[in-house]
């Protein structure tokens, strides 16, 4: 398989902070391409100031894996400041959130993993 960058589905995320800056999310592969064993792998960008709700998830596990900027991710209620090069699990039945806290973008890739 080959995707090119025109054909990335790109949309976006409501900034849990309530602001009008959503957040950018690029999908890579989704669970059809990766032939059940995943739900996503992409790259989400979370505009300084913004955050992704706090989330469970039920079924999966999701990595995030920092590339740019400086956030604060949530770890079921345990609080971590991410740098580029940190890498997060949060595996079936946690919950996690991540707030931009830096003044530039907060890049990350994203890869949920179906529990099976």
């Amino acid at each position: 398989m080959f995707l090119k960058n025109e054909d990335v589905k790109i949309g976006t995320i409501p900034d849990a902070n309530g602001s009008d800056n959503p957040l950018k999310k690029m999908e890579f592969l989704t669970e059809k391409e990766m032939k059940d064993s995943s739900r996503l792998f992409g790259k989400v960008i979370v505009p300084p100031g913004s955050a992704l709700a706090y989330h469970t998830h039920e079924g999966e596990g999701e990595a995030y894996h920092i590339l740019q900027g400086k956030g604060l991710y949530n770890d079921n209620g345990t609080k971590y400041e991410v740098h580029p090069g940190d890498t997060t699990f949060t595996c079936d039945g946690a919950g996690h959130a991540i707030e931009n806290i830096g003044d530039e973008d907060l890049v990350f890739m994203a890869l949920i993993l179906l529990d099976k």
